[in-house]
């Protein structure tokens, strides 16, 4: 086994009669791969420490960074909050860690993050809630960087970032309510988005009955924090309802009524009708229903009941189910008479609000969405897109104006 190479004291603190004992980094730490390096201490890395795992870091007691905590990218350096008793994660540097693992089970919320932790591959949450929202602390995952494992056992309560332009479920909820949230963050890499869940009512600052007439009630306790912190494209953005915490009043919709994601204006001071597509869950997913939207800007998000918006006369007809099972029958996104209008584009963005396919001069011929991507997906280009409901928006030129046009399109590979 590898050597650890150190330079480390261990304190023994006498207090009121008791000994505490911590181990504090005051030099270089290096774990190297294949190498295992306990703490049943605090761990306090101080501002002249350097340290740097590449191997597997177990922690049973609190954690503190005052200097250089990080790895290195060849390697697959993991790090362990493991419970013997709550434990507090702080600093005045950022924490980087390649992969992170809570199993802590010490309580129902046993992880207190009062700093900014970096992850940069995989966060594990297979035990424990993380608490950042009374601690000011932050969870940020870098490019390509992912989490597993998240449930109402274990998630962030608080804000979580996301850096880079990949699929992305933001790990959130709020006191044991895992409410996670889902949105493209664009096409460049350096795009961040800052998303925290609040299972509460937004306050008198954002008045529910200051609002657009289309909207008849309001999602009141429950909202999202969507911060687009790098970046200036517009997202497809995807929140959750769940009986858990979504009042029953939102299951029903009626023959006058749809559902919508609302967004608080601050310029317009009232509540905005961003539309949206409602899917169902599906199996094994924490959540009830899903309603997917392109918004218009950021800032705080629910969930409301909206006047149903009539259908506007078209020559249009587009026909919204591909079957893509290899019969040459309805294997592509039809729009019949677009061809009348060459000024045109189309988007289409799954569930989660990741554009699958976007192409101007839409026709009727040879530019058409076949189920295939051309976007950034992890799915077999051979294979096509998975099965489910997609979302689909169209802009087009009549010569007089720009209509826009967005609905729901289903995949059948049977």
């Amino acid at each position: 086994m590898d050597k650890i190479y150190i330079k480390i004291v261990v304190l023994l603190l006498f207090l009121m009669g008791e000994v505490a004992a911590q181990t504090v980094n005051i030099g270089d730490l290096s774990i190297a791969p294949n190498t295992q390096f306990v703490t049943l201490f605090d761990f306090n890395n101080t501002a002249t420490g350097d340290f740097l795992n590449d191997g597997n870091c177990i922690v049973y007691a609190n954690f503190k960074n005052d200097g250089l905590t990080t790895y290195s990218n060849s390697s697959n350096g993991k790090t362990f909050f493991i419970g013997l008793q709550q434990q507090l994660i702080e600093g005045t540097q950022i924490s980087h860690f390649q992969n992170i693992v809570f199993d802590n089970k010490t309580s129902l919320i046993p992880i207190h993050l009062a700093t900014t932790i970096a992850i940069g591959n995989q966060a594990e949450f297979n035990t424990g809630i993380v608490d950042a929202a009374s601690f000011n602390g932050k969870m940020i995952f870098n490019e390509n960087a992912f989490h597993s494992n998240v449930s109402d056992l274990s998630f962030v309560d608080g804000k979580v970032e996301k850096i880079g332009s990949e699929i992305f479920e933001f790990p959130v909820g709020d006191n044991v309510f895992f409410r996670p949230s889902y949105n493209g963050t664009g096409t460049n890499s350096s795009n961040a988005y800052t998303t925290q869940y609040f299972h509460e009512n937004t306050g008198s600052l954002h008045p529910y009955t200051n609002k657009e007439d289309t909207i008849l009630s309001t999602d009141e306790v429950e909202y999202w924090s969507v911060i687009q912190e790098q970046g200036s494209e517009k997202i497809v953005l995807s929140i959750t309802l769940d009986t858990n915490t979504t009042p029953s009043l939102f299951f029903s919709e009626t023959a006058e009524t749809e559902l919508a994601i609302v967004r608080w204006d601050d310029i317009q001071s009232k509540w905005i009708n961003e539309k949206g597509i409602v899917s169902d869950a599906s199996v094994g997913e924490s959540y009830s229903k899903l309603i997917t939207a392109q918004v218009s800007g950021y800032g705080l998000f629910t969930i409301a009941l909206v006047k149903k918006v009539p259908v506007v006369e078209s020559d249009l007809i587009i026909y919204n189910a591909l079957s893509l099972n290899a019969d040459g029958v309805n294997d592509r996104f039809y729009i019949k008479g677009i061809d009348k209008y060459p000024d045109n584009r189309v988007e289409i963005y799954n569930r989660w609000g990741i554009r699958v396919f976007a192409a101007n001069s839409y026709n009727e011929s040879d530019v058409m969405f076949r189920g295939y991507s051309d976007g950034r997906t992890t799915i077999d280009r051979g294979e096509g897109l998975p099965a489910g409901t997609y979302f689909y928006i169209l802009k087009y030129n009549t010569g007089s104006r720009m209509i826009e046009k967005s609905g729901y399109l289903y995949i059948n590979k049977q």
